[in-house]
């Protein structure tokens, strides 16, 4: 069972919503000298905002424009805004308060927005979930943040444990037992008594398996997102990346931290137009981009693969775009160049987040209104009212420009802390508030960060976390195997795979360890490979020897 499941107490309202801060380490040397600012200067940020009056306050002067674009469906801003209000109203209506979790299992759609921007409303907390989790991936998250409600689709319905839930609402034809997702937002906005939320309250959950180990509920409070979409397109060099005037592409799930951030939360302030597409395909994409005129998109390394390579892109005319962000994996410089050529009228530009950051560290300001040149493969400067630096992994010292170590960033971005686990938030932010990112990189003489290694075990496929620790365990539970271990391997498309090493009791075929697994978790955790070993790697104290074990891949691939 996952350890943020069997943690789960009494003292969750405390923990999640409390003034209080746990205990944390000192992992890091006080006397640090070598720290660094971004280029631009430290802007005012409305922190005492909610973060959904944050997110709508240019309402007035943006209600007639286009808020959400989706599927023939066109929603201005200040039709958007209402539906918020009324789903809240029906979410109070159903008993939803201040403090309670509701979990929103939903592919990209108006929606999602709907009910992550209601849940704000109501000082209630949204934690959300890539609906093709399976049910036991699902039951995790649900008892581990005790969400009440869960809004989601009706073919995802089966795999809810309704028994614990006050409500389940589909946005589409209710099964038995179930609400309608229309009609629960026919309340009376009117009726919606407004909740009063402080900074610290917590207003998003998303789950993150940090450094190592397993998934665990990062806390994200109004303050925190504020402060990070502020940092983006707030301040005297306004909308450093998005304007009233753009248009967003909003491909990347929004059950993810990037697009839940970088493009609902930040298009929204700076009062964009959001073309909300559900899933990629590259033709409806390519239609899509030509036929709204989008401006911006928001991608990560596998899309621009396709945009860079597909031959079909030629046959749209893409002319509107002027910046493409990439954020999630690294992008590397032949894929940069090649998406260039495709795109010569476009800024591309490189970010770098963590959930438990808040989630952006830095980001490239190539186009800002007075932009910096960007060099490839870097992730741009830190971003602003944040402080970043650079330690020795062993010494926990601070080190200068162009030496390597473990990026570590503190702000009023970063997360309040995990999910009733305080062991864990105290192994990532110290004593002086730097969350330790067990990111490997450096920043050169012009201030740009460029990434380099990972000290964490976390692999990333597309951009999706894959704890090796999950898969491992999960392998251990077959009857058959008697020790395993999981490694990223390179891949071209995906960034990173997982594969496995097994040591087995009896014989086991590799189609066998493969299904067994793909049975349990969702795809993007499935094994692309199997190796069967006499014995696993391991340290004196026990811990599995990775760096072995992707040497020998690298051997044997």
């Amino acid at each position: 069972m996952m350890s943020e499941a069997s943690s789960v107490n009494t003292k969750q309202n405390t923990e999640l919503y409390g003034p209080t801060t746990p205990t944390r380490l000192n992992l890091s040397n006080p006397q640090t000298t070598h720290i660094f600012r971004s280029k631009l200067p430290d802007i005012p940020i409305p922190s005492n905002l909610p973060l959904h009056a944050y997110c709508f306050q240019k309402l007035p002067e943006l209600a007639d424009r286009p808020c959400l674009i989706s599927a023939g469906r066109t929603f201005t801003y200040a039709e958007t805004h209402l539906q918020c209000r009324k789903l809240a109203a029906g979410l109070s209506n159903l008993g939803i308060t201040k403090g309670d979790v509701i979990m929103i299992l939903l592919p990209n759609s108006p929606e999602f927005v709907f009910s992550f921007m209601a849940a704000s409303m109501l000082g209630a907390v949204a934690t959300t979930a890539n609906p093709f989790y399976t049910t036991a991936e699902i039951l995790k998250q649900i008892t581990a943040s005790k969400a009440k409600l869960v809004i989601t689709r009706s073919t995802h319905v089966d795999k809810l444990p309704k028994e614990a839930l006050t409500a389940v609402i589909t946005v589409d034809d209710p099964p038995e037992n179930c609400l309608r997702f229309s009609e629960v937002s026919e309340a009376e906005e009117y009726e919606l008594l407004e909740a009063e939320i402080t900074a610290d309250d917590a207003v998003a959950l998303p789950f993150s398996s940090g450094t190592t180990g397993l998934a665990k509920g990062v806390i994200l409070t109004h303050k925190s997102l504020v402060t990070s979409v502020a940092q983006q397109v707030d301040g005297e060099n306004p909308n450093l990346y998005l304007s009233e005037n753009d248009v967003v592409l909003c491909v990347l799930p929004l059950f993810h931290i990037f697009s839940m951030h970088s493009v609902m939360m930040c298009a929204l302030r700076a009062g964009s137009a959001i073309m909300v597409v559900e899933r990629f395909e590259i033709k409806a994409l390519l239609e899509g981009i030509e036929r709204e005129r989008v401006t911006v998109a928001m991608v990560v390394p596998p899309m621009v693969v396709a945009l860079a390579k597909d031959p079909r892109v030629e046959e749209y005319d893409l002319s509107s775009i002027r910046l493409v962000m990439s954020g999630a994996a690294p992008l590397g410089k032949d894929l940069e160049d090649a998406l260039r050529s495709r795109l010569p009228r476009a800024v591309l530009g490189q970010g770098y987040g963590m959930t438990e950051a808040g989630p952006v560290l830095s980001m490239c300001l190539g186009f800002a209104k007075q932009p910096f040149p960007t060099k490839p493969g870097s992730c741009g400067t830190v971003v602003r009212n944040a402080e970043l630096k650079v330690i020795d992994p062993d010494s926990g010292c601070s080190v200068p420009r162009n030496r390597s170590g473990e990026i570590c960033i503190r702000g009023q971005q970063i997360m309040k802390g995990y999910l009733n686990d305080e062991k864990a938030t105290a192994a990532t932010i110290d004593a002086q508030g730097w969350l330790h990112t067990g990111d490997i990189g450096y920043v050169d003489d012009d201030d740009e960060i460029f990434i380099v290694d990972r000290v964490k075990e976390l692999i990333k496929f597309k951009g999706f976390q894959v704890p090796p620790a999950e898969l491992e365990g999960l392998l251990m539970s077959h009857p058959f195997i008697a020790d395993a271990a999981v490694v990223p391997k390179m891949d071209d498309v995906a960034g990173e795979v997982p594969v496995a090493f097994v040591v087995v009791s009896f014989d086991l075929t590799e189609e066998a360890v493969k299904e067994f697994i793909a049975k349990q978790v969702v795809f993007y955790k499935r094994l692309h490979k199997v190796y069967f070993v006499d014995a696993i790697p391991k340290s004196p104290s026990g811990k599995i020897l990775r760096r072995e074990l992707r040497a020998k891949l690298e051997r044997i691939t």
